[in-house]
């Protein structure tokens, strides 16, 4: 590492500069910017008045052809990335150059799902954190990239794998675990930051026993599933940490795993200290097509019917925008936002009232929204500004088949599958759901089913990206198209915003490339 690299390099993020981003809001410290998961930059020098005038300064092409869904952190004139399938690199936030690599050797018989991706790193002190495909927690020096400590997290060849960007918080780094289509259980970890040491773990699926269990039929509970595979948010003040989970095991033939299937597609919240339940909800009880609850819980307070509250605000894959109390559980509301067939809608506790008829069959039930939901992995928006949340919005229907399902340790365990409509016309959009009420104020359309998500600014815009490759800009309290920039290649990923020497960047993936965008 050159002279000057170890220059502009940082050497300590403590836990309360992460408390406290919304005072340094030229970098970008965690997954979402800040623990509220609200993935929102209060930079502002980009408006609708001058977005016309975006460029791209400089791209970061990787060597390897899989998806290329990091969020890069920003640290004082340092972006951290993830290349799949596990490199983690510093890169001169005004140039791109190469300030350092860490690349791991993966082993041939990984078992990723879907696909060997990475989506980006945590940084706590001086250290900077990353899980790995075969299911390793690793803590890297942020000046060199040398390995300062390897956790093991748990068996990859049994199907475990970790693929989302960890959450390190005030000593700890909280990871969760991805493998739900191999029958594992999940669970959800947190790791001492300066040794390594596993503080505590949160089974997904409860044990014989725990409450919770009853919610599976015999012993399915052993290969339940309920992956925790996206990062979370976390309250400060509640110490509490929210966490989506994924579908339970296997995932199109629920006649093996009769009941509810708790913790399976539920936000749950635990005790940070500790790992101990606080309280959960579950948006899909017993589901059967693969609905995971996976999405960035956001974190927001604002008056509801007349009573100020602090919420947990979430659109959920299965089509439908909750809103909790976070330090409760409490339902306070749930309204659609993409088209569905697969349930008659909610009760007032918020459970769906799912239609029998669409259950999937040997032959196949059209249903919708499609396998992969009205939104997926990729991050919302969250505009204190608007009050307005922004999804990228999947509609497309499927049809879902059911067989026969044996659990073989390290094989996929999914009892069916999905096909998708010959000559289908699914299409994608981008929603402004009112914060609040979970009302449609407006839509951009999209040519396909997106697979990126959104970032709202202090600037008054929304950014996103599409498959046929188009980066573009929003108005965001109206949706009105302002810039475009077609980049080339499908866009996997999530956006970003950060400033440096004073001027405001946004960071987005596509194809094998990192685009960093200005103002000339």
């Amino acid at each position: 590492m050159s002279a000057l690299a170890a220059a502009i390099l940082p050497a300590q993020v403590p836990y309360q500069r992460i408390v406290n981003a919304d005072k340094e809001p030229q970098n970008w410290l965690t997954y979402s910017r800040t623990y509220n998961g609200q993935r929102y930059s209060p930079l502002a020098q980009i408006t609708p008045a001058n977005a016309a005038g975006l460029k791209p300064l400089w791209t970061y092409q990787i060597k390897q052809m899989d998806h290329f869904e990091t969020t890069p952190l920003a640290v004082d004139g340092v972006l951290y990335i993830t290349e799949p399938p596990d490199t983690v690199s510093a890169l001169d936030a005004r140039t791109g150059r190469s300030l350092w690599h860490y690349v791991r050797p993966v082993p041939p018989d990984i078992r990723p799902c879907c696909g060997r991706v990475n989506r980006g790193v945590a940084i706590l002190d001086n250290t900077v954190y990353v899980g790995t495909l075969d299911a390793h927690l690793i803590a890297l020096n942020a000046r060199n990239g040398s390995v300062e400590w390897d956790t093991v997290v748990a068996d990859y060849k049994a199907g475990h794998s970790l693929t989302l960007a960890p959450l390190a918080i005030d000593g700890k780094v909280i990871v969760g675990i991805a493998g739900g289509e191999f029958g594992i259980r999940g669970f959800i970890d947190a790791y001492d930051a300066k040794s390594g040491k596993q503080l505590w773990r949160f089974w997904t699926v409860p044990g014989q026993g725990d409450p919770g269990n009853d919610t599976w039929r015999g012993e399915s509970w052993k290969t339940g599933g309920a992956p925790a595979w996206v990062t979370g948010a976390y309250d400060p003040d509640l110490n509490l940490v929210y966490w989506g989970t994924g579908n339970p095991g296997p995932d199109w033939n629920p006649a093996v795993r009769g009941g509810d299937n708790l913790y399976s597609c539920s936000v749950v919240a635990l005790d940070a200290s500790t790992g101990k339940l606080k309280w959960h909800f579950q948006f899909t009880p017993h589901d059967s097509h693969d609905y995971d609850s996976t999405n960035v819980p956001m974190l927001l307070d604002g008056m509801v019917r007349g009573k100020q509250r602090k919420l947990l605000a979430l659109a959920n894959r299965n089509a439908f925008y909750y809103l909790l109390d976070r330090s409760t559980g409490e339902f306070v509301s749930g309204k659609p936002y993409a088209h569905y067939t697969w349930t008659k809608g909610l009760d007032d506790s918020g459970r769906p009232q799912v239609d029998a008829a669409l259950e999937p069959s040997e032959n196949g039930t059209l249903v919708s929204p499609s396998l992969y939901g009205a939104t997926n992995w990729y991050s919302p928006s969250y505009s204190p500004a608007t009050k307005l949340v922004y999804v990228s919005v999947r509609e497309q229907s499927s049809y879902f088949y059911k067989s026969e399902a044996e659990y073989k340790e390290g094989a996929m365990f999914v009892g069916g599958g999905e096909r998708a409509i010959a000559g289908d016309k699914a299409w994608g959009a981008v929603r402004a759901l009112d914060a609040f009420t979970g009302a449609i104020k407006w839509e951009f359309k999209l040519k396909s089913p997106p697979w990126s998500g959104v970032l709202s600014t202090a600037g008054g815009l929304v950014f996103g990206g599409s498959m046929e490759g188009n980066f573009y800009a929003l108005e965001g309290k109206t949706g009105k198209p302002l810039w475009d920039y077609q980049t080339g290649a499908e866009m996997y990923s999530n956006i970003m915003s950060f400033g440096v020497d004073g001027k405001q960047r946004i960071a987005v993936t596509s194809g094998h490339a990192l685009f960093v965008f200005g103002l000339p």
